[in-house]
């Protein structure tokens, strides 16, 4: 049984996301950190606006298998996020009960990505972990077929999501500090998209015409932070309340989740006998 309990971290505005500060210490966000640096080269695969590593094995998107490897010390030893996140009981129902998948993004100040959905390999659950710098993290809904409905709803009831042009406005956005858990699940996962804007910092105001929500200027507007009073970190408190900005660093990110369909890489390739 889960020794949190996930309704105090609900974020306001959904059914289906939760934001839990600290889920790891700092003397683990330093072991992480470190052991991520420590990772040889080829390890790693860059991209065009970030790079990553695949943690656990490679996902075949044409047969929505997981193609396993042994996953790294540092995510099942010490700190073992497997295990915790199996803890939280967030995995009951999916095929493996906790992680068996991890994506280790890597993101430099400025860098970001698109909104973009995950696919239909993964049990509809997604933990991330960050670590080293916060973000600010958008939810997206893709427009219905007619532009005159709404977009969306966060709780789970919303109408078939036929239409696939994405609303520019996020329909939820979280602000993510180090060693924070974000967990996602349900619609929210399965019919939303997600993303975060490539810029090296967030400019923080606190609108007095809406009660002092606090908001996130960017190249959209106003956006209102869901998790504003969920946050702990208490400099990041202080420019929610009275406005500011916070500058982004070096983020690392583990984004957990479990693919049903297994093939261990010895069980598909075979052993060669010489």
């Amino acid at each position: 049984m889960s020794i949190l309990d996930l309704s105090d971290h609900l974020i306001p505005g959904s059914n289906e996301a939760y934001y839990i500060p600290n889920f790891i210490s700092s003397q683990e966000e330093e072991h992480l950190i470190r052991k991520i640096l420590e990772s040889p080269s080829q390890k790693w695969k860059q991209l065009a606006n970030r790079r990553l590593q695949l943690l656990g094995g490679t996902v075949s998107t044409s047969k929505q298998t997981l193609i396993s490897e042994p996953m790294p010390a540092y995510v099942t030893s010490y700190p073992d996020v497997i295990s915790r996140l199996r803890d939280l009981g967030i995995f009951e129902n999916s095929a493996h009960k906790a992680p068996n998948h991890i994506i280790l993004n890597e993101y430099l100040a400025g860098q970001g990505i698109m909104p973009h959905e995950d696919g239909p390999s993964y049990h509809p659950v997604v933990a991330t972990i960050t670590l080293g710098s916060h973000t600010i993290f958008h939810y997206y809904a893709y427009k219905p077929p007619s532009e005159e409905g709404p977009d969306s709803n966060l709780n789970g009831n919303d109408s078939s999501l036929s239409g696939r042009t994405i609303s520019p406005h996020p329909v939820l956005t979280v602000l993510l500090e180090p060693r924070s858990l974000i967990i996602t699940r349900g619609k929210l996962y399965t019919g939303h998209l997600h993303g975060i804007d490539e810029v090296v910092e967030d400019r923080i105001h606190v609108d007095p015409e809406m009660n002092d929500i606090v908001s996130a200027t960017e190249s959209q507007g106003g956006t209102r932070i869901a998790n504003g009073d969920l946050v702990a970190d208490e400099h990041i408190k202080d420019v929610l309340k009275q406005g500011g900005v916070l500058k982004r660093e070096t983020r690392y990110s583990l984004t957990c989740r479990d693919v049903e369909k297994v093939v261990n890489v010895n069980a598909l390739f075979g052993s060669r006998k010489v």
